[in-house]
């Protein structure tokens, strides 16, 4: 009992020593910033001594440090009413308002600054802080614990003691594919995963995607086991007249459904989950950032307090992550205006709101989403995954392999090895899996290539008035659906209607990275390759042998289906194994992919895969991305999969990975090696669709 006692006695201590010594720092920076800075006074108008000015600074730093503990997590929690990436913008402020208030309590009412000049001195005493208080605890684990658990709110303070087997976390690295991390770790861009691989730790696997190689069908086939009917990013259903997009909430949510409802399963984190930053749940019963419940009514249920708040409620996290905020905005900037001035090929627009959308996905989601799985292994969940957007975002814009997506790969590794080392520290062991739903190929654009979009392409086909000036693209990357929902904007703006009207005999083209999807909304049925011929006798030749186009995917009422290839290639679906035709430039998997698609309920009248080199590994996107995922061809469809050791192989040494649903069953069975949660056997899945 006394050797408790006293261990006790030397943490009280001990934490005190910190407190004094964060204090005397944070006084001495104040000091320092009244003798720089013109507007920010520590002394009255006649003048006081130079103990006077030290004891106002004194008692300023520790008023300022009191009310960023006490009073700065009630402002976050109030102002969650706010949309989050406004919370985010806010933090200067706020942390300014917080320094005056301090100045407006001291006792000798000396100090006294301007309102703009107490927003930098607050920032700087913020970050000052905090680094002297990480630095106090770096030789203290006690200490290093407790800040970790303030990083993310710790859900299951005092509850039972976590068990003894291992936990998974499922770290997911959106739209780097295999070859882009075997690459990045050769030349040491990834350290950590480097000494993984190197040290025999892990294992790195490949994998194929479907033929809608995007985070929507990807994610959905890992977390629910089933993307049955999501053939691409965007489509149009003509049973409800919808256009369904993957990474807008409403469509978000009825995917989902849609999966457990056929899977009769809640997901892979079903029991004792954590969801963070994905498009979909999980079946998870903690999730935050996830864009399936963005739709619900913010309540203290559908509100996960490891999100934003658990963040931002501590004020050193939310100043650095603000300042790396506005860093990360100049650095896109900086690097636009170099391409624009060098005149790099391929290159697009990346003006208007897109470098904040980037520092946002770069920044601000990765350092919440981190927070948030940090948080979760200190409370010795079962099962976490988290979805990091920040590559996927850069890599659409600058390139897969360009020096800027090479940079965010440098940050994204330090993520993985702060959460290796909270691993240490967690109540229960874990092992790391990391993997991505889909890679990127590179290429310009269809529009750049050919001066016409995809659009322009299929009305000209028709016969119908083509506009001199092509309209830009709309682009379906992932960050924008966190930032749609961060600012509570959910439902996608776009040029694409929400609800096309029936009456309309033109036709809808929507694009998905390399993969069109033409839709005629006023035929209720999916159209034959004979009904389109009877319609438009151009459309379709006019598309087949257009240089930019790969190949067409049409039903046809005498062979089933059909793949259409330029110079009147016509090869029914269930004959691509024996003659791929124009598939055979896309590797092997291609015909399967196809014929899989072609069997969906909600298949697009008309499917247009785009040319592919594979020699050069280019597309061409029908968005304005110069690196694009969501069709076939190249790298976008082989991301990878790197998993511990002790647990079993994904597949047999011949064998290969291929879909989501398949990397979902893997993902199933090492939770059962692990003694983590049980989810349906795959025979009981099967009996349960046969019911």
């Amino acid at each position: 009992m006394r050797g408790v006692r006293g261990g006790r006695w030397r943490r009280v201590a001990s934490q005190a020593g910190r407190s004094v010594t964060v204090w005397a720092v944070s006084t001495i920076t104040m000091l320092v910033l009244a003798g720089i800075l013109p507007d920010f006074q520590l002394r009255s108008a006649d003048g006081d001594s130079a103990t006077d000015i030290a004891v106002t600074a004194a008692l300023g730093a520790g008023a300022f440090g009191v009310l960023s503990a006490l009073v700065w997590p009630l402002l976050v929690r109030l102002l969650l009413l706010v949309p989050a990436l406004v919370l985010g913008l806010l933090v200067f402020v706020l942390n300014g308002f917080l320094l005056l208030l301090a100045l407006r309590l001291n006792p000798t009412e000396r100090g006294a600054a301007a309102w703009e000049t107490a927003v930098v001195v607050a920032a700087v005493m913020s970050a000052v802080a905090s680094a002297t208080g990480a630095a106090l605890a770096v030789r203290d684990d006690d200490a290093y614990r407790r800040r970790l658990y303030r990083l993310a709110d710790r859900r299951r303070r005092g509850g039972p003691a976590a068990p003894s087997a291992p936990g998974m976390v499922f770290l997911q690295l959106d739209g780097v594919g295999y070859d882009v991390l075997r690459v990045a770790v050769g030349t040491g861009v990834m350290p950590t995963l480097a000494r993984w691989l190197d040290g025999g730790t892990h294992r790195l696997t490949p994998w194929r995607t479907d033929w809608s190689s995007q985070t929507g069908a990807s994610q959905l086939g890992i977390l629910h086991g089933s993307n049955e009917d999501v053939p691409a990013f965007r489509w149009y259903e003509k049973d409800s007249r919808e256009v369904m997009v993957c990474n807008r909430p409403t469509s978000a949510a009825e995917l989902q459904r849609r999966a457990v409802e056929r899977t009769g399963d809640g997901g892979l984190l079903s029991a004792d989950g954590a969801s963070r930053g994905n498009l979909f749940s999980g079946g998870a019963d903690e999730q935050a950032l996830v864009l399936s419940i963005a739709t619900r009514r913010r309540s203290r249920e559908t509100r996960s307090r490891a999100g934003y708040f658990a963040y931002f409620s501590d004020p050193a996290n939310a100043v650095r992550t603000a300042l790396s905020f506005v860093a990360e905005v100049g650095r896109e900037i900086g690097q636009s205006t170099r391409g624009r001035v060098h005149r790099t090929r391929p290159r697009v627009r990346r003006g208007g709101l897109y470098p904040f959308i980037r520092a946002f996905a770069t920044v601000v989601e990765r350092d919440v989403v981190v927070a948030a799985v940090m948080g979760d292994m200190l409370a010795g969940r079962s099962a976490v995954y988290a979805d990091l957007v920040a590559y996927d975002e850069v890599a659409h814009h600058s390139g897969p392999m360009s020096r800027d997506a090479e940079k965010v790969l440098e940050r994204l590794d330090r993520s993985l090895a702060l959460i290796e080392n909270v691993a240490e520290h967690a109540p229960r062991p874990y092992r790391i899996v990391v993997l991505s739903d889909h890679g990127q190929s590179p290429g310009e654009t269809f529009q750049a290539r050919y001066g016409l979009t995809l659009g322009d392409l299929v009305r000209a086909g028709c016969g119908l008035p083509v506009p001199r000036k092509a309209q830009r693209t709309h682009s379906g990357a992932e960050a924008r659906a966190a930032v749609r929902a961060a600012l509570r904007r959910p439902v996608e703006e776009g040029r694409e209607q929400h609800r096309p009207s029936r009456r309309s005999s033109e036709p809808l083209v929507l694009a998905s990275g390399n993969l069109g999807l033409v839709s005629f909304p006023d035929v209720p049925h999916r159209m034959s390759k004979e009904e389109i011929d009877a319609r438009h006798p151009a459309l379709l030749t006019t598309l087949a042998n257009h240089p930019g186009i790969g190949f067409l995917l049409v039903r046809s009422e005498e062979h089933g289906g059909v793949v259409l290839g330029p110079f009147g290639t016509e090869i029914p679906v269930d004959r691509l194994d024996e003659n791929p035709g124009p598939l055979a430039a896309f590797g092997p998997g291609a015909a399967d992919a196809v014929r899989r698609t072609h069997g969906f309920a909600h298949t697009a009248d008309i499917m247009v895969n785009s040319w592919y080199d594979p020699g050069e590994g280019e597309v061409l996107a029908f968005e304005e991305q110069i690196g694009s995922h969501g069709g076939l061809g190249g790298a976008q469809g082989r991301p990878f999969l790197l998993s511990p050791v002790a647990l079993s192989a994904p597949v047999a040494d011949e064998e290969e990975l291929v879909g989501a649903e398949h990397v979902h069953r893997v993902l199933r069975r090492w939770l059962s090696e692990s003694d983590g949660p049980q989810v349906p056997l795959p025979e009981r899945q099967d009996e349960q669709r046969a019911a």
